[in-house]
């Protein structure tokens, strides 16, 4: 990714977010569009986390990562405080590959 493109894809950002603002204003939006946007950051982490997860450019993968992963959910299912989510994540996925337990 070169900088050139970087750049680019801000100043996209930064006229949709622009946009945006003079389109809506200072008017209300529908309960229905803030139930909506307020759900639109955690779908995109979650998406990010998915792709880098499981998919090697066209490929699907599942490995040491997926077991990480799987327990970092199990984690959060069960209200543990965000560090212990990412470390036991990261401790999970580091235990599996160390000792191969996946092929």
């Amino acid at each position: 990714m070169t900088w050139t493109l970087v750049l680019l894809l801000a100043a996209i950002a930064y006229i949709c977010k622009f946009v945006g603002l003079v389109v809506v204003g200072g008017r209300e939006l529908p309960p229905v569009a803030e139930r909506c946007l307020a759900l639109i950051p955690a779908t995109l982490v979650s998406a990010l986390i998915v792709s880098s997860t499981f998919a090697d450019g066209s490929s699907l993968i599942l490995d040491a990562r997926a077991i990480g992963v799987a327990s970092a959910v199990v984690a959060a299912w069960r209200r543990a405080p965000l560090v212990i989510v990412i470390v036991l994540g990261a401790a999970v996925t580091a235990a599996v590959r160390y000792f191969g337990w996946l092929p």
